[in-house]
């Protein structure tokens, strides 16, 4: 064997060599660029998944945000809704006069006779406007006067020093004392609820 074919031989394997060597290599790069492109490909998804959460976590968010904000309102429009019918049941209230006013301030203040011992000295407070009236109606009672204005709608308010009472039979107080109890039906036939 010559030298010049050992050379080839050795030529001849190195290139034999050589291909193995690439097509491995080439081999191990399709892997990689197939290895690559599915983590791009999951990491994609993954993003496009997260962002599709992000969004519908936005969308719900903004919803809430918006039907919270719409209860408010709601809330709000009933609250100025129920303060326009309070304020014309005291006007309408306060503009009583004549026989029904002094029959609902009689009814007042017989009422609130009832807490006062007999021999007791009694002072009766009432609606500046409604001082004659209140005075025609205690001539009919021992021991009762008119001692002052009270700032209220009509009614009155009736103390006595010796047994330390206040009754407070105001309209005011009358009309306090039905809303607070009736609150709950007076918005549900306001705003056509059930009950």
């Amino acid at each position: 064997m010559s030298l010049e074919t050992v050379v080839e031989d050795i030529r001849d394997e190195a290139r034999e060599r050589a291909k193995e060597i690439r097509s491995d290599a080439e081999s191990r790069a399709d892997e990689i660029v197939a290895d690559a492109e599915a983590d791009a490909e999951e990491i994609r998804s993954d993003a496009e998944a997260e962002a599709e959460r992000e969004i519908e976590r936005e969308r719900e968010q903004r919803l809430s945000s918006a039907k919270l904000e719409a209860k408010q309102m709601r809330l709000e429009a009933r609250r100025d809704a129920l303060e326009d019918v309070r304020e014309t049941v005291e006007e309408e209230i306060a503009a009583i006069d004549g026989d029904d006013r002094e029959e609902l301030t009689r009814a007042l203040i017989d009422a609130a006779a009832d807490e006062f011992d007999a021999d007791s000295d009694v002072s009766v407070y009432g609606r500046a406007d409604d001082e004659a009236l209140i005075s025609d109606i205690l001539d009919d009672y021992d021991g009762y006067e008119y001692a002052g204005e009270r700032d209220c709608l009509g009614g009155v308010v009736v103390e006595s020093e010796t047994s330390r009472v206040r009754v407070n039979n105001t309209f005011d107080s009358v009309i306090d004392d039905a809303w607070e109890n009736n609150l709950k039906e007076i918005s549900a036939r306001l705003f056509d609820e059930e009950q």
